[in-house]
Parts: C-alpha cells; structure tokens; sequence
C-alpha cells in the first residue's frame, strides 16, 4: 500500500467588481481587441479597497471546506501560495487560519509567485506522505492589482485578483498509476532570469514597487518550460500525455497555453480555460480553474489531470493528479 495526497474539496472565490478591457481604453492606449488578440483576456477581477489576500483566502477556503464536507478542526495544516500577503509578516496563512477559527496545526506561506500553487501543492503532498499531516488545505490567493504599474500597457491589463483552495487527504493506495490523489509532481526554478519578471521593490529597499515583466522573453521560456515539466511530472508517474484527460494550466495567457497544449499533442478539447475571465491571477490561477472546471462538469472523479505554471523566478513545475 502507498500513501497519497487525495483531493477532497475544491473551492473559489472572485471579487465583485468585473473590470472588462473596455475600462482600460480610457487610461491607456490600448483597446479590448489588443488585448484579446495578445492574451484571451476579456475581463478580470479587481478586490475591493478594504479586501485583502487574506480575506479572499478565507472565502475559497470555505468553500472548499463546504465542497469536502469538513470544518477547520478537521484539518491539519494550511499552506496559502501568495507574493501578495497582507503584511511583511506574519503569513497570510496564519491569518487564515485564525479567520476560519482553526485552533491546532500548522500554517505557512510560499512564494514562487505564478508557479505558487503547483510549489504549495508539492509541499502539502510531502506533508502527508511523511505523515506530518493528514490533511492539508492548500490555497493561492493574490492581491496582484495592488502591484500594477497603471501606465503600463503591457502588464497592467494582463492581471486579476481571486483565490482557490484545494483540501488533500491521505489516504492508502495500490501503488500504481491507477490510484486517487496525487502521483507525481515537478520543481524547477533558475535564477539567472530574474529580470524577466519581477517587482521593482521589497522590504529591504522600503517600497512597494511595481511588477516590470519582458513579455516576448517570458513568453518563449514558457512553452518549453511547460512541456517539459508537464511530461517529466508523466514519466514519473509511468504515465504519457495520451492518458491524461485534463491539462489545467497556469491562466496567464491563451496563446502560450495553446502552444504548450499543442507542443504535448493535446487537444484544447481537454484543456480548462479560464484566462478570458479570470486575467492572470498568479498563484490563484490554477486553483481557480480546477474549481470552475470541477463545477462546469469537465473534471470527474477518476479523471488524470495535469497542472503546470510558470512565473518569476524563473520558477516552474507540475503536478499529476488523479481526481
């Protein structure tokens, strides 16, 4: 028998205020069909003024808690993927924790910015296998309108604000392909490219800064990248891309995610999207589109999905995960 990391519950949440591409022609020079046309963007979601990361966090939170039938003293530990917490410290997972009256475990933040969750999913599945946890909620959640550079056209139109949860479990496998939960995950990351995305600012230089990206150079990492996490994450689980019934990528922009799809032989028929309403959401992206996915009825139980994310770092990875 071998432990795994099963999925139990999957939930979202989106601000109220839909911001379409049309809003931004009156700032900048740009237009809804550029924007299209560049990224499959048609809208995203801005937090309120008063909303945080963390309050955001809390509402995807429940309602994955509701998905898998479990309140918060059913859980062992938190891990929230975020670069846009509340505050310096302590982590947003710690605020989430008090929020959803959790009164035991643990919680902690990780930060690979777009790559966050599919980071924070890898860590949660090493939890359970160790058996420091039974049951992990692992969630991405992003403030990223709160980095944007206004003026500029190609990065302040590309991004959205939104969080996702996800509730893992353990639970007793054959050992094989076959099994529920997760079945392999990939880690990379490379330094050397941290000028191609990146937020001019921190702590240590007392500013906020703004989010600066090199759209073409991020862009040509990405489709390689991608492919080959995705099929390094297949061949560890003795799988290939021909069994997989979902790809649920990182929503950053639609024409890498059909390059990526293309470049591993899928067709988009078996592709969650969700960049054309959701924008980038970072380390939000891909747990949100697991959750809309699940509910427009394209993810089963038993189903073979994929995730894979790229962002700054460069940081990218993947998971293999039977639903």
């Amino acid at each position: 028998m071998t432990t795994r990391a099963v999925a139990k519950g999957i939930g979202h949440y989106l601000p109220e205020r839909i911001v379409p591409n049309s809003e931004f022609e009156k700032t900048l020079d740009t237009s809804d069909e550029w924007i299209r046309s560049r990224s499959g963007i048609e809208r995203r979601h801005f937090a309120a003024e008063s909303e945080t990361t963390s309050d955001m966090a809390v509402k995807a939170a429940e309602a994955a808690l509701a998905d898998a039938g479990m309140t918060a003293s059913d859980l062992d530990a938190i891990v929230v993927a975020t670069s846009t917490p509340d505050l310096t410290f302590p982590s947003a997972a710690t605020m989430v924790q008090a929020k959803l009256g959790m009164e035991r475990g643990f919680a902690f933040d990780v930060q690979a910015v777009c790559a966050g969750f599919v980071y924070a999913l890898t860590n949660a599945n090493a939890l359970i296998l160790s058996g420091q946890a039974r049951r992990v909620l692992v969630i991405g959640a992003e403030t990223f309108s709160r980095i944007m550079d206004w003026t500029d056209r190609s990065t302040c139109v590309l991004f959205g604000d939104g969080a996702g949860a996800l509730i893992l479990e353990a639970e007793e496998g054959e050992g094989t392909s076959a099994d529920r939960g997760i079945l392999a995950t990939d880690l990379n990351s490379d330094g050397r490219y941290k000028d191609l995305l990146y937020v001019d600012g921190g702590v240590s230089t007392q500013t906020t800064g703004h989010l600066r990206m090199v759209g073409k150079e991020v862009f040509r990492h990405a489709i390689e990248k991608l492919c080959a996490t995705a099929n390094t994450a297949l061949e560890k689980a003795g799988l290939t891309a021909q069994d997989v019934d979902w790809i649920v990528p990182h929503q950053a922009n639609l024409r890498i995610i059909k390059g990526t799809a293309q470049k591993m032989k899928i067709p988009m028929s078996h592709v969650v999207v969700t960049v054309q309403d959701h924008g980038n959401t970072s380390a939000a992206s891909i747990p949100l589109a697991l959750s809309v996915g699940k509910a427009r009825g394209q993810i089963k139980e038993g189903d073979l999905v994929v995730t894979e994310a790229i962002g700054g770092g460069l940081a990218w990875g993947s998971v293999v995960i039977r639903w």
